[in-house]
């Protein structure tokens, strides 16, 4: 009886907020026909994008309160409104999402009033009975009729609020413009790295080599202790020349990876931390199969920016790291008891706070290479801590 009346409690709260959120839908018809007016007398036309915008964020909201009972989340699939006016306006009515939260819109005019005049059914106490389906066809569990009701309204606007699969595929293709986009601007600054790096570094080395090379030529013959001591000189400049570009290789694609696999790098990068680090690793063998190259790298990238940052600006001695095999592919995440802080949303977070620069260009260039993947990034760093970070890079083992 008791589990019965907290389903039925719970219930009546979804009600009532679905309630409320019908009422709140009647008064939304005013901005709707402001809109309308507005858009047909064109002095007003920059109203209906900003409407648009604002029915995403209700039925946002509604998707919200629907996984909520039903335990499934509901997808999102719209397209960006921006741009110049002409662009907002032709995104906004070409977008197949907008005609589902209009269609969703227009039914719940309907059903969100049937929630109003069934609330009242909740003192009464009615139940219905159901009978279940097997070889043995038993009387189902007795459920009090404002808990169908729930559900009942639940499925009507998880079926009403799923995108259609025009919706999902335009999204698809804007996603992946954005990825491409993203991963181009990656590649571009890795480039401009990897120049940067040989220009100032091994490049200025060699220069400095092939001179003393050249000065011990010339001093040889009548100064060969001068000469000798040119070309150790010389030796010393080439172990740096070597040191740079050895360093310069790690960050193309660091060979240990080859060597260890994503296990071990990760493990190497752990025992060289200022941080005391905790590596765990579920369902990844040393002998087992290894997720594709590309997919490592971006790993170990993950890991060595999360636990550098983690070091420089959240304060915290320790950082625990866990590398998952799943279904969909690789499953990693790195937690630190730090200060927290990160703006997951601008990818900035304030200096000393969470495991990101100050600039947020760290967890930018993370985005950037798990996004190159077709990936996911997820940051929880509400301000005085931990700062979990978790990505998710899908692939075939």
């Amino acid at each position: 009886m008791r589990a019965t009346m907290r389903k039925a409690g719970r219930a009546t709260v979804h009600l009532l907020v679905a309630a409320a959120m019908a009422f709140g839908m009647y008064l939304f018809i005013t901005v709707l026909l402001i809109t309308a007016v507005g858009t047909l007398v064109v002095i007003g036309c920059w109203l209906l994008p900003e409407t648009v915008i604002l029915l995403r964020r209700i039925a946002g909201a509604k998707r919200g309160l629907t996984a909520a009972r039903t335990g499934r989340e509901i997808p999102e699939a719209y397209r960006t409104i921006d741009g110049p006016l002409t662009e907002r306006l032709r995104t906004a009515v070409r977008d197949p999402g907008t005609r589902t939260d209009l269609r969703w819109m227009a039914a719940y005019y309907v059903y969100g009033a049937l929630v109003l005049l069934a609330l009242p059914l909740w003192p009464l106490g009615l139940v219905v009975d159901g009978v279940g389906c097997g070889l043995l066809r038993r009387r189902a569990v007795v459920l009090p009729l404002i808990v169908r009701l729930a559900d009942v309204e639940a499925n009507w606007s998880t079926a009403l609020l799923r995108p259609s699969p025009q919706a999902l595929l335009a999204a698809r293709v804007e996603r992946l413009t954005a990825t491409r986009a993203d991963a181009v601007a990656a590649h571009g600054a890795e480039l401009r790295r990897i120049e940067r790096d040989l220009h100032d570094g091994a490049q200025a080395r060699l220069v400095s080599l092939s001179m003393r090379i050249g000065l011990a030529k010339r001093v040889y013959d009548r100064d060969p202790d001068a000469a000798r001591r040119l070309l150790d000189d010389a030796q010393e400049q080439a172990e740096d020349a070597l040191a740079e570009l050895r360093h310069v290789v790690r960050g193309i694609h660091p060979p240990i990876l080859t060597d260890r696999g994503l296990t071990g790098a990760v493990r190497a990068l752990a025992a060289g931390s200022d941080l005391r680090v905790t590596v765990d690793v579920d369902g990844l063998a040393d002998d087992g199969p290894r997720a594709p190259a590309a997919v490592e790298a971006a790993g170990y990238f993950v890991v060595a920016e999360a636990l550098t940052n983690a070091a420089r600006h959240s304060g915290s001695p320790t950082a625990t790291v866990r590398l998952a095999r799943t279904r969909r592919g690789l499953q990693v995440s790195v937690n630190d008891e730090g200060r927290g802080g990160v703006d997951e949303l601008s990818a900035a977070g304030a200096p000393g706070r969470g495991a990101t620069d100050g600039g947020g260009s760290g967890l930018l260039g993370v985005r950037r290479r798990v996004a190159a993947l077709d990936g996911t990034v997820r940051v929880s760093s509400p301000v005085g801590g931990p700062t979990v970070i978790e990505v998710e890079l899908p692939c075939v083992w």
